[in-house]
Formats: C-alpha cells, structure tokens, sequence
C-alpha cells in the first residue's frame, strides 16, 4: 500500500527540469505514455515557435532573451486544458519559471545524476540539431565533458533551488525512472485515481 504522505494533488502538469542530458526527454515520453499525457520537449517547442535550429537559437539570442522566449513558450503550454509532461530547457534566469513551481496542478521534479552517469549517456547534435552517439567522440574528451557537466551541475543548482522534488536517476534505466516516479509521486494514469 502506498505512504500517503507521499500523496499530491492530481498533477495536470508535470515539469522535468534538470541540466541536459540527464534524461527529461526520454523519461517525459515514457511518463508521458504511462500517464496518457501530452508530452512536450521545450526544445522542439522553441524551434517551432522561433523557426530556427536550436544552434542557431542559441547562438544568435542572449541568455536572457532565450530564456524569455522559453516563458512564454512554456506559459502557454501550461494554458493548454489537456494533461501534459514537459521536459523543460535549463534556463539560466529562474525567475522566467520560478512562477510556474507553485502554481495548482504543476507538479516540479528535478531529474538529478552525478557527472559520471550523465557523461556515459552523453549525445550530441550537429548545426541542423540531427541527435547522434559517438562514444569515440565522448571518450577521448572525457575531462573536458565532465568538466562541463560539473560546471552545468553547479551552475543549475542555485536556478533549481525552488524545484522542492528531487529525484536521483542514479543511472537507472529511463523505464525504472518513471515506474519510481509513479510511486513517490502517487500518479495515476489519466481517468484513475491516485487513492
């Protein structure tokens, strides 16, 4: 029987949020699938709405106006009336999505790993943002990509810091991930209860 401490409100939206690669794609999709949510990639929503790659988007947009442009992107996702999991961009302004973390039915996670397992599953995308692996790549910078993942960990920490649920992926396989978070966060598939 579940611990109904660990009991929330029904979420009609759920945000993951944490540094890139540490999985809120692949995880939002199978939560969202298990749910019967809309998933969301704040991502690919930004190309949509900016008619661009993201190398571009972000190559071409300061920090602060890339991460008003998520706002909005992502305030109007939170309008829509249907159920959803959105995987959401690390945004170095927090007040741009601090608003969002309070608000009823929202439920905020941070998806969490150490530099280690997060380097393992590293990808990487070209200018047209085509997603690919190369593990030779990765492997032979290793010290500069860890250096990197540590500095995103520090750096998001402080812009995470009003995301009250944490979760440790601890490397565990995306579908673990989210029959983990079903349990802690008490959620149903769409039309159940969570009683």
């Amino acid at each position: 029987m579940m611990n109904m401490e660990n009991q929330i409100p029904a979420a009609k939206s759920i945000l993951l949020f944490g540094i890139s690669n540490v999985g809120k794609t692949t995880v939002g999709q199978l939560l969202a699938a298990e749910l019967g949510y809309k998933f969301y990639d704040l991502d690919e929503e930004t190309k949509l709405y900016c008619h661009m790659t993201l190398e571009e988007f972000v190559n071409t947009i300061s920090y602060y106006e890339r991460d008003k442009i998520r706002e909005n992107i992502l305030d109007n996702l939170l309008s829509r009336s249907q159920n959803k999991v959105i995987a959401v961009t690390p945004m170095y302004y927090s007040r741009c999505f601090n608003k969002y973390l309070t608000r009823d039915g929202v439920l905020a996670i941070e998806l969490q790993d150490t530099p280690e397992n997060i380097f393992s599953h590293l990808i990487f995308s070209d200018e047209n943002d085509h997603v690919y692996k190369d593990d030779a790549y990765r492997d032979a910078h290793r010290s500069y990509y860890l250096r990197e993942i540590k500095k995103d960990i520090t750096y998001y920490k402080r812009s995470f810091a009003k995301i009250t649920n944490k979760f440790p992926v601890n490397n565990a396989p995306p579908s673990e991930v989210v029959q983990c978070l079903l349990l802690q966060y008490g959620l149903m598939p769409d039309g159940k209860s969570n009683e």
